[in-house]
């Protein structure tokens, strides 16, 4: 184990970005998270930072036989985004999943507006946008929040997680103007494996968290 807890990493991920920052980066700061179990993390940083806190909701593309099965994912208003060798090696297209796609949308904008409780999307226009989650396994919901995000015109766009396996934190290079992940162990398989405690995390607790951030929104 690394952490006991989701709020343990988010203490030790936001020691690692006060040290970017007295570098000189992370000029104002707006910490974006993935709901659900990004936002205790969040709200670790946020609050270290004297950050505002919001949420980026990004959703998995299930296969139709079996939602589980992660093949690709969605956030914002840009295309869904696919695991191309996910597809081939399922034998499934674009055109299938689209009805998964519409299904996962029309989701990700009920919580949208069940975390936000109808304020406005954050205003990140030449900010430093920090995008965190609990962990990265294959990285595709993290793109996704990523360029949905990148969308938003930030400033500087950084990517901060705890743990994730070496592949997916590499290529996320690519999306992101720096991914702050200080632990990459080999080999990974899930992200529930780094931490003792990684219950799952409530629209309750997001909600709770979001409106009790100091920061405000």
């Amino acid at each position: 184990m690394l952490f006991h807890d989701r709020r343990e990493a988010g203490r030790e991920l936001a020691d690692r970005l006060i040290e970017r920052r007295s570098e000189g980066a992370l000029a104002d700061p707006f910490v974006l998270a993935l709901p659900r179990g990004g936002v205790p993390i969040g709200d670790e940083i946020a609050r270290a930072l004297g950050a505002p806190l919001d949420v980026v909701v990004a959703r998995k593309i299930g296969a139709p036989f079996n939602p589980e099965v992660g093949v690709g994912a969605l956030a914002g208003e840009g295309p869904p985004l696919y695991d191309e060798r996910a597809l081939a090696m399922l034998d499934l297209t674009a055109d299938r999943l689209s009805p998964v796609v519409a299904r996962e949308r029309a989701e990700m904008h009920r919580r949208e507006d069940l975390y936000r409780g109808g304020r406005p999307a954050p205003e990140v226009k030449g900010r430093t946008a920090v995008v965190v989650d609990d962990g990265l396994a294959t990285g595709v919901t993290a793109r996704a929040a990523l360029r949905a995000v990148r969308a938003m015109e930030p400033g500087q766009l950084v990517l901060a997680v705890p743990v994730g396996s070496p592949e997916a934190a590499e290529a996320l290079a690519a999306e992101a103007d720096a991914v702050v992940c200080p632990h990459r162990p080999q080999p990974f398989y899930a992200v529930g494996q780094w931490y003792e405690e990684f219950d799952q995390v409530g629209d309750d607790e997001v909600i709770a968290i979001l409106r009790g951030h100091p920061g405000g929104r």
